[in-house]
């Protein structure tokens, strides 16, 4: 799949124009990012047809992923431009600053950025930096890979804030960190500047200035909160990520002076069979579903499928103090702990939940569907509805494997089995139209009423969750066909194709295990299926799904339809969740002010500008509670293993980078590091596009996917880290020849299993004896 030349392979093309090369030489060598201003100036791009045609030839490279678009302009893919904007978090073991990007595109964690000494002269006069400063940096790439960089100019000083645990002594205090990328050191506290903090409590730092060695000082800015409460693990996240957890006076005062929703202006569907079904632990509830067979001799043997979403739109008005704090919380975050709601619990799970037997406003959708489970027609209804049952997912399946109980036993015929027959329908029409057909099993983190970890485990997927699934994903899809339909601007829940780069790397790691990437035809998920399907029963099959899954874009909030890849869909909008995610709330005002279905819909004046700046915002937020919710479990799974010490587990590669391997426990899902300094006598090198570290001397090659066992030697449950030794030998290479040679590609038929990874040698070898 190589990527095309334009400007070669069209002889029509202005001559002026550069070919897709030399536009990559020229960014990539620039010192700043450069737009299509500056490459036409390089090349000499004069007229309007060529310049239209250099527009058209950027945005298709950048399409490719040879390309990122920020701040500033374009930079090439994957790699830090000459001049970046960065936080200054730690030192490294040389007593050297270490800086991230602020803006990170590339795949993985941002990389680090080794500070330079300040040089004399000018340079010395400006603000020495420190850690926690904001600075713009020129940055080189060095021969492996890394980046080193000199300050030009501090933008800010002390921007990130640092959090950490206070440990009083005799002589002040100190601050242990709590973000395992890490300060790299504990800050002293000298003694009164310590404030309110007390030993074992959670705080926030302003560091001073510091020396190049030695531990810096600092002074507790604010208490907030102990590691001994309940919820102590989660309120780190909740700090280190920056999310907004305590409501505002006015949000609250708004929240407890709405009055409920009356049947003015609504359908009356108070005697419908809608059902809630939800997991047992659920707090609030925010759509039921019904099917019926369809009365119509032209549908035959089709049904109607009802999907009923709270009206969270006729309590949450524009411009309110409830609307702000949504948009800036952008969706709810969910721990294992708590749930900390994007609207106050008076709306979330009170007016807005669902409940059994009460009266609650909704926005549904009515959809005709054919037996053969393709969508005839759909239209949008404000109703007042009453749920006729509150149902878990286990309870309603087993009531169709013929257990019922006292409460489903009377919805059996009436209610529940015409959604399962419905959804069988709609789950044919799932299987031609071929979604993305991951097997990545999800965890689930049980806790003890203490508030520690009880146990780790694997949810049974059951028929009742596909079919809720399915049902919201035609409502979703209906929302943004009315919508489309109506000349409406939405919000689009996007998921674009894979890059072409990534494809390239994805055919790589496939022809090593002997799978062979189709190079023609259009990119389908029907694609990554095939590829799937021929590694199920193999060796391979949980490091290509790994593999697969990376290949593949991000799903964001846009304006911009560009379809939804793997869902496999022209068109997608988030309707479901407006009690818990701010862009269906959205699509809610969207669909009142198309359908003309009352107040409370999009202000007048809403531009396609504003409803991008609200899908960049709240992609943002999505991606922060994503990983504050990760943060959250690697600290509870820390603190369940700290007195395992030493204890041995199977585990499986689950990254692979220049500084060493991830390991994820087969057990609990637990992600844990093996420094490549612990990887024995040989040199490793780091292989990107076969996910691998491969020894220069003997070939011995560690891939993500591979199954290993380790030792567990370290664990510090504050940072969520775990550090292993592996006791596991890694795949044998040819000495000396770099690693095993690369089998020939066929199409979709893996190689035959090969040996797994034996027991390592803990003799002459053994990881413990080079710490």
């Amino acid at each position: 799949m190589a990527p095309r030349t334009r400007a070669k392979a069209d002889p029509a093309l202005p001559p002026t124009l550069p070919t897709r090369e030399q536009i990559l030489a020229f960014v990539a060598e620039s010192k700043e990012r450069v737009g299509k201003r500056e490459i036409a100036k390089a090349f000499g791009v004069k007229g309007g047809a060529a310049k239209i045609e250099l527009k058209a030839l950027l945005k298709e490279i950048e399409q490719d992923g040879a390309l990122d678009r920020g701040r500033g302009g374009l930079a090439a893919s994957g790699r830090l431009p000459p001049v970046v904007l960065a936080d200054i978090r730690s030192r490294d073991r040389h007593g050297d600053f270490l800086a991230v990007p602020a803006e990170w595109s590339g795949e993985g964690k941002p990389p680090s950025i080794v500070l330079m000494p300040v040089r004399g002269g000018r340079g010395a006069k400006r603000p020495a930096p420190g850690i926690g400063d904001r600075a713009l940096i020129r940055v080189e790439r060095d021969a492996e890979g890394g980046y080193s960089g000199r300050v030009i100019k501090v933008i800010g000083k002390n921007k990130a804030e640092i959090i950490g645990v206070y440990r009083a002594g005799a002589q002040g205090g100190r601050i242990v960190p709590v973000d395992k990328k890490g300060q790299g050191k504990e800050i002293l506290i000298p003694p009164g500047e310590e404030g309110e903090a007390r030993d074992g409590d959670l705080v926030s730092v302003a560091l001073e200035r510091e020396t190049r060695f030695g531990l810096p000082k600092g002074r507790v800015k604010e208490r907030l909160g102990s590691l001994g409460s309940e919820k102590a693990v989660s309120l780190i996240a909740l700090h280190l990520h920056g999310i907004p957890h305590v409501f505002a006076d006015a949000t609250l005062a708004e929240a407890d002076a709405v009055k409920p929703a009356t049947l003015k202006g609504r359908e009356d569907w108070r005697d419908r069979p809608l059902l809630t079904i939800d997991p047992p632990d659920a707090k609030d509830h925010d759509d039921a579903v019904m099917a019926e067979p369809d009365g119509d001799p032209a549908n035959a043997g089709g049904f109607v499928v009802t999907v009923a979403i709270a009206d969270v739109a006729a309590y949450v008005r524009p411009g309110t103090s409830l609307d702000r704090e949504a948009l800036e919380r952008g969706n709810s975050v969910y721990f294992p702990d708590r749930v900390v709601p994007m609207l106050p619990e008076r709306i979330s799970n009170d007016l807005c939940s669902l409940r059994e037997g009460e009266d609650r406003p909704a926005l549904a959708v009515r959809m005709v569907i054919a037996a053969d489970g393709t969508k005839r027609r759909h239209t949008f209804h404000r109703v007042m509805m009453r749920s006729a049952a509150k149902l878990s997912y286990a309870q309603a399946q087993a009531a169709i494997d013929g257990h019922a109980d006292e409460k489903t036993a009377p919805l059996l015929d009436t209610a529940l089995r015409p959604l399962w027959t419905a959804y069988a329908a709609l789950r044919t029409a799932r299987d031609r139209r071929g979604p993305l057909a991951l097997d990545l099993p999800e965890r689930k983190v049980l806790l003890t009423a203490e508030g520690g970890v009880d146990r780790v485990i694997v949810p049974e997927r059951l028929d009742a969750h596909r079919l809720i699934e399915e049902f919201m994903i035609q409502a979703n899809v209906a929302a943004a066909e009315t919508l489309e339909a109506a000349k409406q601007p939405l919000i689009y829940r996007v998921h674009d194709e894979p890059a072409l780069e990534k494809m390239r790397v994805l055919g790589e790691v496939l022809a090593s295990i002997g799978v062979k990437l189709p190079k023609e035809g259009a990119l389908r998920p029907d694609l990554f299926n095939r590829v799937l399907r021929s590694v199920a029963e193999t060796e391979h099959a949980i490091f290509i799904n790994e593999v697969v899954l990376r290949s593949q874009a991000q799903a964001v909030y846009s304006p911009e339809n560009l379809g939804h890849f793997g869902l496999n869909l022209r068109r997608y909008a988030h309707f479901t969740s407006p009690i818990r995610r701010y862009a269906d709330l959205i699509v809610h005002r969207a669909l009142i002010t198309a359908c003309q279905l009352g107040s409370g819909g999009l202000p007048t004046g809403v531009s396609v500008g504003d409803l991008a700046a609200i899908g960049e915002g709240i992609s943002s937020t999505e991606r922060r509670a994503m990983a504050a919710e990760r943060d959250t479990i690697d600290r509870l799974i820390a603190g369940h293993l700290a007195d395992r010490i030493g204890a041995t587990f199977a585990g499986q590669i689950s990254g692979v980078t220049r500084a060493g391997l991830f390991i994820k426990l087969a057990e609990t899902g637990a992600d844990g590091f093996v420094p490549i300094s612990q990887l024995g006598a040989d040199y490793f090198r780091h292989e990107e596009g076969r996910h691998a570290l491969v020894g220069e001397r003997t070939g011995e090659t560690f891939r993500l996917g591979d199954q290993v066992e380790v030792r567990l030697v370290e664990a510090a449950p504050v940072a969520g880290a775990l550090r292993f030794e592996l006791l596991s030998e890694g795949r044998k290479g040819t000495r000396g020849g770099g690693g095993p040679k690369k089998s020939p590609g066929r199409p979709f038929k893996a190689a035959p299993a090969g040996r797994p990874p034996g027991i390592r040698n803990t003799g002459s070898r053994h990881r413990g004896s080079r710490r």
